[in-house]
C-alpha cells in the first residue's frame, strides 16, 4: 500500500546511470553549450597560466630588480583576468538560461506522461507524491544541470592540468605533492556510498510529508469536525522529525567530504615542502618555482573541494531524477494500439463478451459477464455496494483494461480503436463531479472548448442550471475556487451535468448523478435528462431506486455478475433480487 505511512520502493539504480540520461537533455542545445565551453576554456587557461606570470615575475623580474618587466607583465596578466572574469559571467548566465529551458521541459514531459497514465496509476499512490515528483525533484535537478557545466567540466580539466604541469616541471615535487592521494580516494568512495544511501531516503520521507498535506487539507473539514487536529498535528510533527533525521544524517556525511579534503591537502602540501628540502635540497630549487608549485597544489584541492560540493548536489539530485525517471518509465497499461483506427460515430450499441475483470489479479470483481444493449436504450445497473456497478461503466470508458472478454461498441472491440477518439463520445458524471477555479462559463465550456454561447446556454438550460445561473450577481462569470465551494452541492451537480451535456456524448454514463441534489431540484433534473437521453445509450447507476422508474431495463449486479435483468415493471414481478433491494429500501 502506497501512502503517506509507508516508503515508496527505491529504484536501485546507480548516479551514474541516471545522470547520464538527465544530461542528454542538454543537447537540444549543443550551440549554446559550446559557446560555454569555449568560453570555460578560456578562464581555465588563464587560471592555469596566473602560476606561470607568478614564477616569471618572481624569478626573472623581482629578483633582478627588473621594474618595467614587472609592470608589463603585471598588465598582460591584468587584462586577461579581466577577460576571464568576463567569460566566466557569461557562461553562468548562458548556463543558468539553459538550465531553466531544460527543467521546464523536462516538467513539461513528466505531466504530460502523468496525464496519459491510466486511472490504475493514480489508484496505487497517493496525488502528493505524484506532486512531490512534479515540483520538489524536478526543481532539484537545475542546479546539478548548470553546474555540471560551470563547475564539473572546469574544475576536472583544473585538476588535470595542475598535475601534467607539475609533473612536468618536477616529477618529484609532484609526487610529495601527491602523497595523500590514495587516502582521499579512499575516503571519498566511503562517504559518497553513505551519502547517497540517506539522500534517496531523505527524498522518500520528503515525499511521504507531501502526501500527508495534500490528504490532510482534502479532508479538512472532516478533520475539524472530529475535531481531530491534535492527531493530525501529532503525525505532522513526526513526518517532519523523519525527513529532518535523514537529511542530518545526509548532511554529516557530506560534511565529511570537506573535512576529509582538507586534511589531504595538508598532507600533501607538508609532503611537497618536505620533498623540496629533503630529496632535491633548497638550492636545488628556485623561489619561483617553490611558489609557482604552492599554486598549484592549491589548483589541485580547491577544485577537488568544489567537486565534493558538486558531489553533494549530484546524489541528491540523482535521487530526484531516478524517482522522476521512474514515473516516465512507468508505461501506461491502457493505450491505443500502434496504428489503430480513430472510432467512427458511435450509435450505442455496447456488448460485453465473457468479460472477467479485477482490480487486484488475485481478485475479480466481474466474472464472465455477458450482456447486450441497443443503441439509445437506458440501462440502470443497481446492487449493493462494491458489487461493480461503476467498474462496469469504467471499463465501458476503458479507464481499466479487461482480463478477458471483449467489450464492443457498434461491433468494434474497443482495444482496436484509438482511445481518445473512444472517450470523447462519451460523457461521465459521477456524485463527485471535480469543479476547477475559474468562471461558471469556463467550467461548462470544459465539455466542449469551441461550444458557442449559445450550445452553452442551451446545455444549461436542458438540466435547469440556467434557473440558479442567472439569479447570481455575475451570472455566468461568477468565479468559483477550485472545487466549487461558493456553490452548494446541489448547484455543483447541475454545473457539472451542463458540461456533460454540453459535450453531446453519443454514450451517456451516470453515476450516483443525482445524489447530492435535493428532490425538488432532482425533478427538474430528470425532465433535462429525459430530453438529452433521447437517442443515447445510456447507463444509470443509482441507490435511490426511485430514480430509475423510466429506465428500458435493470441490471441487478451481485457476485461477479448480472443477476437479474428486466423492465422495472418485469423485475417488480418476478419478485428477486431487485424486488428485494426496493422493498428494502422503501421500507
Amino acid at each position: 500500500m502506497n501512502s503517506y505511512k509507508t516508503d515508496e520502493a527505491q529504484v536501485h539504480k546507480s548516479s551514474f546511470e541516471t545522470m547520464p540520461r538527465l544530461f542528454k537533455y542538454l543537447l537540444k542545445y549543443k550551440k549554446r553549450i559550446a559557446l560555454v565551453f569555449l568560453l570555460m576554456a578560456a578562464g581555465t587557461a588563464v587560471d592555469l597560466i596566473n602560476p606561470l606570470l607568478q614564477e616569471r615575475a618572481v624569478d626573472k623580474y623581482i629578483i633582478v630588480g627588473n621594474a618595467a618587466g614587472l609592470i608589463r607583465l603585471v598588465l598582460i596578466g591584468a587584462v586577461i583576468n579581466v577577460l576571464a572574469v568576463l567569460a566566466m559571467k557569461l557562461r553562468m548566465y548562458l548556463m543558468a538560461k539553459t538550465s531553466n529551458k531544460v527543467i521546464q521541459e523536462l516538467r513539461q514531459q513528466l505531466y504530460d506522461h502523468i496525464q496519459g497514465l491510466d486511472l490504475a496509476f493514480f489508484d496505487s499512490r497517493p496525488s502528493g507524491k505524484i506532486l512531490a515528483r512534479i515540483i520538489g525533484d524536478t526543481n532539484s535537478l537545475k542546479d546539478i544541470i548548470e553546474n555540471a557545466v560551470t563547475t564539473l567540466i572546469p574544475n576536472t580539466v583544473t585538476v588535470f592540468a595542475a598535475l601534467v604541469i607539475m609533473f612536468i616541471k618536477n616529477w618529484k615535487l609532484a609526487l610529495g605533492a601527491l602523497c595523500s592521494l590514495p587516502f582521499l580516494i579512499a575516503g571519498v568512495f566511503l562517504i559518497s556510498i553513505k551519502a547517497e544511501k540517506h539522500w534517496k531516503a531523505k527524498r522518500q520521507k520528503s515525499s511521504n510529508m507531501n502526501a500527508f498535506i495534500n490528504e490532510d487539507l482534502s479532508g479538512i473539514k472532516i478533520i475539524q469536525s472530529f475535531r481531530a487536529e491534535e492527531e493530525t498535528d501529532k503525525t505532522f510533527r513526526q513526518l517532519v522529525w523523519d525527513d529532518r533525521k535523514e537529511f542530518i544524517r545526509a548532511v554529516r556525511w557530506c560534511d565529511g567530504f570537506g573535512s576529509w579534503i582538507d586534511l589531504c591537502w595538508s598532507l600533501g602540501t607538508m609532503g611537497l615542502y618536505l620533498a623540496g628540502i629533503k630529496l632535491l635540497g633548497i638550492d636545488n630549487v628556485s623561489i619561483g618555482t617553490y611558489i609557482a608549485f604552492g599554486t598549484y597544489v592549491g589548483m589541485f584541492w580547491q577544485p577537488i573541494m568544489n567537486l565534493s560540493n558538486f558531489y553533494n548536489q549530484f546524489i541528491n539530485a540523482a535521487s530526484g531524477a531516478e524517482r522522476i525517471f521512474e514515473i516516465i518509465d512507468n508505461k501506461a497499461s491502457v493505450t491505443s494500439k500502434e496504428g489503430a483506427p480513430i472510432m467512427p460515430p458511435v450509435k450505442g450499441r455496447v456488448e460485453f463478451e465473457n468479460v472477467s475483470f479485477g482490480y487486484l489479479a488475485e481478485k475479480e470483481v466481474l466474472q464472465k459477464v455477458n450482456f447486450a444493449v441497443d443503441a439509445g436504450e437506458t440501462i440502470a445497473l443497481v446492487g449493493p455496494t462494491g458489487a461493480g456497478k461503476s467498474t462496469v461503466v469504467n471499463l465501458i470508458s476503458r479507464f481499466y483494461d479487461i482480463n478477458d472478454g471483449s467489450i464492443k461498441i457498434d461491433g468494434t472491440d474497443i482495444r482496436d480503436v484509438e482511445l481518445s477518439s473512444l472517450r470523447t463520445q462519451m460523457g461521465i458524471m459521477t456524485q463527485d463531479n471535480y469543479i476547477f477555479s475559474g468562471t461558471i462559463r469556463e467550467n461548462i465550456m470544459y465539455g466542449k472548448l469551441d461550444a458557442s454561447e449559445e450550445e452553452m446556454l442551451e446545455a444549461s438550460r436542458a438540466v435547469h442550471a440556467d434557473d440558479f445561473i442567472k439569479n447570481l450577481e455575475d451570472g455566468y462569470d461568477t468565479k468559483l475556487t477550485a472545487r466549487g465551494g461558493e456553490l452548494s452541492n446541489g448547484q455543483r451537480q447541475l454545473v457539472a451535468f451542463a458540461r456533460t451535456m454540453l459535450s453531446n456524448p453519443r454514450i451517456l454514463i451516470l453515476d450516483e448523478a443525482t445524489s447530492s441534489i435535493d428532490t425538488k431540484t432532482e425533478l427538474l433534473v430528470q425532465q433535462g435528462i429525459a430530453s438529452m437521453l433521447k437517442g443515447r445509450t445510456s447507463f444509470v447507476i443509482a441507490h435511490r431506486l426511485s430514480t430509475i422508474q423510466n429506465a428500458d431495463r435493470i441490471f441487478v449486479i451481485d457476485k461477479g455478475g448480472i443477476v437479474e435483468s428486466g423492465s422495472p415493471e418485469e423485475l417488480m414481478a418476478r419478485k428477486g433480487a431487485y424486488y428485494a433491494l426496493r422493498k428494502a429500501q422503501f421500507s
